[in-house]
């Protein structure tokens, strides 16, 4: 998403900017119809609404258009950027739905979904928290480039903005919305959302690295464009036609740069890159061999991202050599992957070049990230919907409380585990739960984006079937503790359990152990059979040691066992295959030999 959005026609004459709209983007003429009616539509709604600059209404919905535009989203995504605001002008979904149909109503219901979350975060957990959630929300993945174009479109105008919400929508781009267009692999988005808010976020650094860059431009073009055309010079030479640009690195890469380096940015040499793009993958290695035949390659800056691909589906070799005793950066990429570079997922919407114009249907999409075969794939609508959600949320869920905040759970948790991740007091309290605004069981699987409202009792206290319930290990470890105690039974029953439990399996060691002669009597069909209680532990063969079992694992006969000397209980007795017993303290130097006492068996 590139190129700021500024009309050439007057901005009071809605019908000019819908006209400019079709000249500038001349692909759209088939839809021509179905863009005009929302057009038309959202003035009708919108008549004599102006906003807090004084502009009128409809403005941001067109800039939306013409930046989705940009980058030639299917019709659908157009008419729903125009529309995204619908509902805030007491239009209904069904009234949307009557007029443009299920799709486009989808993604108008998801953005203005979106549109009510709570953004402020104050940790990077909460913030990726955020972006799964838009992510869990969205029905319709265009719905995320809807909202991206949104908020582009904002922080281009964020002039018109008090302080305050000037700063509030600054942190919230660079925590939400930057490393979200990132993470779809849309770098020009991520560059133009990071510069902008920084310019907010951090003016006086804003302004000292645009001073740097300003200085001697120049001579800095003059490098720059020496050094661009020894490259072409060479390239042509081994037959190979290619497009080149230089640029300075933008102005949030430069700041994280001074912060990470601790200097400041006259500093900093690196600020220069030149990008090559070129037509074939071979060829991207041929002229990776050319750059390096011009100018020493800089130890350890190469990288090549077209055979390991980054996880947003980012392809492109990079180095840095040192050009005139000047550090240079060289990215070198095909066309095709220039183009998911600067769009990422988007790229996948492009119309095909060509004189009929046909539209990419989603039939023909391939998924936008990972490994690049899963790109050559088909997939139809909603498995490559899904994927995309699958990708960002994997096996967790995130719900909302109360008051917006975001929360983040493993799949398959419930109100109880929902609970203690508010606070251990809460989840020893909790009695009952509300999943938007209804009554649940405390033992329900919660599922994305609800709103969970716990009741509490003072009197309540955490209970085994709770315990039996909970999915997440804070949960578990709290009721466990508060059980182990206040509950006398608890530990006794839990002892007697795995007395059990181990009684049976012993059964099947007995015979080899201990031979027919030493088989217990069996003294019914159907009966359990238990081991002789032999409780008496030799110590380096000898009897009457001072021994203690350790409760950690419960060493019962025949248990292999092993022992150590503790420093205040003897001789400190544990299952072989103990970890406790592992991880103990100067093991080595502490074992001592341990065997069971099992001379008063009957022979």
């Amino acid at each position: 998403m590139s190129k700021d959005v500024v009309f050439k026609s007057p901005e009071t004459e809605p019908s000019a900017l819908l006209q400019e709209f079709f000249e500038t983007f001349p692909f759209y003429e088939s839809e021509k119809e179905r863009i005009t009616r929302a057009w038309n539509f959202l003035l009708e709604h919108s008549k004599g609404i102006v906003r807090s600059c004084g502009k009128p209404y409809y403005l941001h919905p067109m800039r939306i258009a013409f930046i989705l535009a940009q980058n030639e989203f299917d019709a659908d995504c157009v008419i729903a950027g125009i529309l995204h605001s619908i509902y805030s002008l007491n239009v209904t979904k069904e009234q949307a739905e009557a007029e443009f149909g299920k799709e486009i109503s989808t993604i108008i219901d998801g953005t203005s979904k979106i549109l009510n979350i709570p953004v402020n975060s104050k940790t990077l957990q909460q913030a990726d928290a955020i972006r799964k959630m838009l992510f869990a929300m969205a029905d319709d993945v265009r719905v995320i480039f809807v909202k991206i174009a949104d908020r582009l479109d904002r922080i281009r105008n964020i002039r018109n903005m008090e302080n305050s919400k000037q700063k509030q929508l600054a942190a919230e781009v660079i925590d939400i919305w930057a490393p979200l267009a990132d993470r779809l692999g849309m770098s020009t988005a991520k560059n133009e959302f990071e510069d902008l808010s920084l310019k907010y976020t951090n003016p006086a650094a804003f302004q000292q690295i645009k001073a740097v860059i300003s200085q001697k431009k120049g001579e800095r073009a003059a490098y720059l464009e020496n050094a661009v055309q020894k490259i072409k010079n060479e390239a042509e030479k081994s037959g190979i036609e290619v497009t080149i640009t230089s640029r300075a690195k933008h102005f949030y890469s430069i700041y994280q740069k001074m912060r990470k380096r601790n200097k400041e940015p006259g500093e900093l040499f690196d600020l220069l890159a030149l990008r090559i793009i070129c037509q074939k993958n071979q060829d991207c290695y041929t002229l990776v061999g050319i750059v390096h035949s011009l100018w020493k390659p800089l130890e350890g800056r190469f990288k090549d991202y077209i055979a390991m691909p980054k996880a947003n589906g980012y392809q492109s070799l990079h180095t840095t050599v040192m050009c005139e005793d000047r550090p240079l950066e060289i990215q070198i990429r095909t066309q095709k992957m220039h183009d998911i570079a600067e769009h990422g997922v988007a790229s996948h919407w492009l119309y095909k070049k060509g004189t009929n114009r046909d539209m990419v249907t989603a039939g023909s999409l391939g998924i936008f990230n990972q490994l690049q075969e899963l790109r050559e794939r088909p997939l139809n609508d909603e498995s490559f919907f899904q994927k995309l959600k699958d990708e960002l949320l994997g096996d967790e869920i995130v719900v909302f409380t109360p008051n917006g905040e975001v929360k983040q759970l493993p799949a398959g948790s419930t109100a109880i585990d929902f609970a203690y991740m508010i606070h251990s007091d809460i989840g020893e309290k909790i009695v009952g739960a509300k999943a938007d605004g209804k009554i649940i069981p405390i033992t329900q699987e919660l599922k994305n984006t609800q709103i969970i409202e716990v009741l509490t009792n003072p009197q309540a206290h955490p209970t085994e079937n709770q315990l039996k319930h909970a999915r997440t290990s804070k949960a578990r470890q709290k009721i466990h503790a508060w059980l182990t105690a206040n509950d006398p039974t608890f530990a006794e029953k839990n002892a007697i359990a795995k007395a059990d439990s181990e009684n049976v399996e012993h059964t099947a060691q007995i015979h080899p152990l201990l031979g027919d002669k030493k088989k217990p009597h069996k003294k019914g069909a159907g009966e359990k059979v238990f081991p002789p209680n032999i409780t008496r532990v030799k110590v380096a063969g000898m009897s009457n040691f001072m021994v203690t079992f350790a409760q950690c694992c419960r060493p019962t006969y025949p248990d292999p066992i092993v022992g150590y000397v503790s420093f205040s209980k003897g001789v400190m007795i544990h299952r072989a295959d103990c970890l406790n017993y592992l991880r103990t303290e100067n093991i080595d130097r502490r074992t001592i030999p341990v065997e069971w006492d099992d001379s008063d068996i009957q022979k």
